[in-house]
């Protein structure tokens, strides 16, 4: 028996693993179709067990009473007819009939029915009534219900004729059953509209909390989120709203901290710049002596102040400039031009269509830039290019460099990772983290010009 029930648990997972993914194909995928169809479900459960209710029982007792007083009535008129056979007892038993049991009968002697059986109408008593003049009878009879709206007609084959007898169809129908589907039908719906309405509303306040969610995720300024909706929605707009509050005053302490480091960096080495400034100038013999080790010092200053500035740019992050809509392609062409000042090499600036995306332009331009001096440190030419897909804005900065192995293309990203040719080691670092600012990504891969080439995606 223990034996048996993990086996047991197994297959009863493999079943519901089978039949979940069917199921979740079928089901909406958004939260409000999710919900109203958690609605609807009930409401028509609920009405079809009404409907069966009352059409399996009482509808149905009550035309079979109904269809059984009438096979009654005419089974003792057809008695009387059968006692009483002359002309006059036959008129006179005909009209007692239609004066006392509201049956319209008629007599046609010598005609012979065509056909036999019922014509069938919406509901239980089409089969009530033939079963009841079948049991009760014991002749050939039809029964049209459709022929006349007001009357139902019941012929009975006797052997010298035909008895035709037009029943009230009130005496037969309780009451129509398309009226009843019809206000089962109608509540159902109108429940729904209602039910549809109030969801909307709670919805939508989840829909703007996850825009804003996705807007403060891309970097976007935003305002705080009215709470509202329901309690758990609105205890949730608060908790982004004193979230955002939290990482904001975060972000502006730590740019105060880093301004005063910053001071407090470039401090001393303005003093070593100004003392290398007073050392003896070249010509004099002190200066000769002395100069090979002032150029070295002069250059370590210069690049401990780039590697200060990688840093801090690095913990500062570029939260602070304001998303704008910007021509990509503009901006390319002027990130080529100020790298051909430099000296570098473009070898083409590739935009076909128009593309544009709201993004920070002078952060975007910083990563650019660095990409492009990267490039040049590695005595590669480069070509710029820009295009829409369905993720939005892709940028490629191809090069026909070294490249880099494929095994090193995400270690790179990695802060301190620095190149054999040395630095900071922050550089892809800082462009990554400028990327994803965004809700972007960058990534490495193989160029087409036989180097490397970062290809940049940011959201339209």
């Amino acid at each position: 028996m223990a034996g048996e029930r993990p086996g047991r648990a197994r297959s009863m997972a493999g079943l519901y693993r089978r039949m979940d993914r069917p199921v979740r194909r079928v089901l909406p995928r958004s939260l409000l179709g999710r919900m109203l169809l958690i609605v609807l479900i009930p409401l028509l459960v609920t009405q079809g067990i009404s409907l069966e209710l009352f059409y399996g029982n009482y509808l149905k007792v009550v035309s079979r009473r109904m269809s059984g007083s009438v096979a009654a009535d005419i089974v003792l008129t057809l008695d009387l007819l059968a006692r009483y056979r002359s002309a006059g007892d036959r008129a006179w038993v005909m009209n007692q009939v239609r004066v006392r049991t509201q049956l319209d009968m008629d007599w046609e002697p010598g005609r012979r029915l065509a056909h036999t059986g019922s014509t069938h109408v919406l509901g239980p008593m089409d089969e009530d009534l033939a079963d009841a003049l079948d049991g009760s009878i014991g002749r050939p009879f039809q029964v049209d219900w459709i022929g006349d709206p007001q009357t139902v007609h019941i012929r009975v084959q006797m052997p010298d004729g035909v008895l035709d007898v037009g029943a009230p169809r009130k005496r037969l129908s309780v009451a129509p059953i398309w009226l009843f589907v019809a206000w089962a039908v109608g509540s159902t719906l109108l429940l729904f509209i209602i039910a549809s309405l109030f969801m909307r509303n709670q919805i939508r306040a989840i829909r703007r909390l996850a825009r804003a969610a996705e807007l403060f995720g891309l970097g976007r300024d935003i305002e705080p989120i009215r709470p509202e909706g329901a309690q758990e929605v609105r205890k949730a707009a608060v908790a982004f709203n004193r979230m955002q509050e939290r990482i904001f005053r975060f972000v502006a302490q730590r740019t105060a901290v880093l301004a005063g480091v910053s001071h407090d960096l470039r401090t001393p080495l303005t003093r070593l710049r100004l003392s290398l400034a007073m050392i003896p100038q070249a010509g004099t013999i002190d200066a000769a002596q002395f100069q090979p080790e002032v150029t070295d010092m002069v250059a370590d200053i210069a690049e401990m102040e780039r590697m200060i500035e990688s840093y801090l740019s690095f913990a500062r992050g570029e939260g602070a400039e304001t998303p704008v809509a910007v021509d990509v392609g503009q901006l390319l062409d002027e990130v080529a031009s100020a790298f051909r000042r430099a000296g570098g090499t473009i070898l083409s600036v590739s935009v076909p269509r128009p593309v544009e995306g709201v993004l920070r332009p002078d952060a975007i331009r910083r990563v650019l830039d660095n990409l492009l001096q990267n490039a040049r440190r590695h005595g590669g030419r480069v070509a710029l290019s820009a295009s829409h897909d369905a993720r939005g804005v892709v940028i490629c900065v191809d090069d026909d460099g070294p490249g880099i192995p494929r095994d090193r293309m995400e270690a790179v990203f990695r802060p301190f990772e620095s190149g054999r040719d040395g630095g900071s080691g922050l550089g892809l670092t800082i462009a990554r983290d400028i990327v994803r600012a965004h809700g972007g990504d960058i990534a490495l891969r193989p160029s087409r010009l036989g180097g490397l080439q970062v290809r940049i995606v940011l959201p339209a």
